[in-house]
């Protein structure tokens, strides 16, 4: 089948790249797969339902008055769609995921067999309390790691993602200077910051100034200085940064964001380099989330489930959201509503109607379990190992924004390696998809131009590192060569080429039409 005849060809076969056509569409085993549109037909239905009996509709005006137009599929037609499609996914399971910030690391099986027991794969959230106390028991036993391991107060483990517990700790932090009856509006945000902090900022109120960041990458503790006011209510910081260095002054700017009478939030997407190395109560922050989708296991491609805990300085703890763990003398006790609250205990409010994502909890006490606290500071020492042969490997033929300087967890590299090729960034991932690698984050952070963000994780073996390396120089050497054409051709053994990004920006198709003739399908 021929999909998006218009404009630049996106099926392999059509890029002359087989030398055999074949009549399917097919080659050999990669199957190719239509829309699930195209598989079905709208007259007919995978199961038989018996005509209901005669009832007057309440919807009114909502009625729907034409056919629904779904496809209709049996089962073994649904089924392999979606393993097809499957197989066409780039997975951890496949291969090396190096995406910077992403932490894409492998996901022990014991972590999913303990998940799928069924006192935790089958609980439910309307469950009585009497009915759970071991999962609330699991609560509070994960709850009591994330603690240790940040030097801690206090722990919110119901915020679903870490965007999701940066408006956690934001909004503890909002709820704590309004208790002080302060006009506190203004969050400073390094420009280097996931797109996520100065909008979780915004979102909720508060102005967003920003703090520029070093020629090294790094902020400046001057520059934090400079913009502290009575009217500043926190610094939103990554640390290790989104550059993958270590903020060295985080102790000079917690301990001045404090004389300021303002509050020091963490953004813990990096954690991982860091675990058993650094507690980050100890440097001063207030607040941080804890990515457990992958710090702690489950990497989160393909969006969930995920799971991001806020830890509490003890500035904060009084203003943890509902439901939190308290721990009483006969155990642990899941306070879930404002009438079980005590003194000293002042919840902002809350955020979810349950507890959290009980599979990320069982996964993330497992794998901390497992590896124990020598096992876990060794995973984020071989990380941060990983990162540095890679940057090791590289530095000759790639170039570093930052200069030649040891990384965290990740290193990066900018474009300026591909000055006169006529190879962009975009040219390059491209490529890495041909020889089999899910490209590296790229053009992020915002502030390096033609970024390429490469985090391997520990999850990665010498042998591995090795194979990814010389492909880097491989494809550095061919675009120094002027072999420009295979790049900008790119890819060309994917089961889609590139699409023709030019009519794709200015005539975008946002909406599936069902075609007049089959081979005028969209992809």
């Amino acid at each position: 089948m021929t999909m998006n005849t218009q404009g630049r060809p996106t099926d392999a076969g059509s890029a002359g790249v087989s030398s055999t056509d074949t009549f399917t569409g097919n080659r050999g085993l990669q199957i190719e797969e239509a829309l699930l549109f195209e598989v079905g037909r709208t007259d007919v239905t995978g199961v038989d339902l018996d005509e209901p009996e005669a009832f007057a509709p309440r919807l009114g005006k909502l009625a729907r008055k034409s056919a629904i137009d779904l496809p209709g599929l049996s089962e073994p037609e649904a089924m392999r769609h979606y393993v097809r499609l499957s197989q066409k996914n780039y997975a951890i399971d496949s291969g090396l995921y190096p995406l910077g910030s992403c932490t894409m690391k492998h996901n022990p099986r014991l972590n999913e067999k303990v998940a799928r027991l069924g006192g935790f794969g089958d609980i439910h959230p309307l469950q009585p309390l009497s009915t759970v106390s071991g999962a609330v028991d699991l609560m509070a036993e994960l709850g009591r790691w994330l603690i240790e391991m940040t030097g801690m107060t206090s722990v919110a483990l119901s915020p679903k993602a870490g965007a999701h517990g940066e408006l956690c700790g934001m909004m503890a932090i909002k709820a704590a200077i309004l208790a002080r009856g302060e006009p506190r509006d203004i969050v400073l945000v390094p420009e280097s910051a996931h797109g996520t902090n100065p909008a979780t900022a915004a979102l909720i109120g508060f102005k967003v100034v920003t703090v520029p960041a070093r020629p090294d990458g790094t902020v400046d503790p001057a520059a934090v200085k400079a913009l502290l006011s009575p009217q500043v209510a926190a610094i939103m910081l990554t640390n290790p940064n989104t550059c993958g260095l270590f903020e060295r002054d985080v102790v000079e700017i917690a301990a001045a964001v404090h004389a300021a009478g303002a509050y020091f939030y963490c953004d813990g997407a990096n954690f991982n380099a860091i675990v058993g190395k650094a507690k980050v109560g100890e440097l001063g922050v207030d607040a941080m989330h804890i990515n457990l989708h992958k710090t702690f296991s489950t990497p989160h491609g393909g969006g969930g489930p995920g799971a991001g805990p806020v830890v509490f300085s003890s500035r904060l703890a009084a203003f943890a959201p509902l439901p939190f763990i308290r721990i009483e003398a006969d155990g642990p006790v899941l306070v879930e509503d404002e009438t079980a609250v005590t003194d000293g205990e002042q919840p902002f409010g809350r955020m979810v109607a349950f507890h959290g994502q009980m599979g990320m909890f069982v996964r993330a006490l497992s794998y901390m379990l497992s590896h124990g606290a020598d096992g876990l500071q060794q995973a984020s020492e071989d990380a941060v190992l990983n990162a540095n042969y890679v940057r090791a490997g590289l530095r000759d033929v790639m170039s570093q924004p930052s200069g030649d300087r040891t990384c965290m967890h990740e290193v990066l590299f900018d474009d300026h390696f591909l000055d006169g090729t006529g190879v962009t960034t975009l040219d390059f991932a491209k490529a890495m998809i041909d020889e089999g690698y899910h490209p590296m984050t790229m053009y992020f952070p915002l502030v390096v131009h033609g970024a390429m963000l490469i985090e391997p994780t520990e999850s990665e073996s010498k042998a591995s590192l090795d194979l990814f390396i010389a492909t880097l120089r491989h494809l550095v050497q061919r675009a120094k060569a002027g072999d420009v054409e295979r790049f900008r051709e790119a890819p060309r053994f994917a089961p889609r080429r590139r699409l023709d990004e030019t009519r794709a920006a200015r005539a975008p198709k946002l909406k599936w039409e069902r075609p007049q003739a089959f081979d005028q399908a969209a992809e």
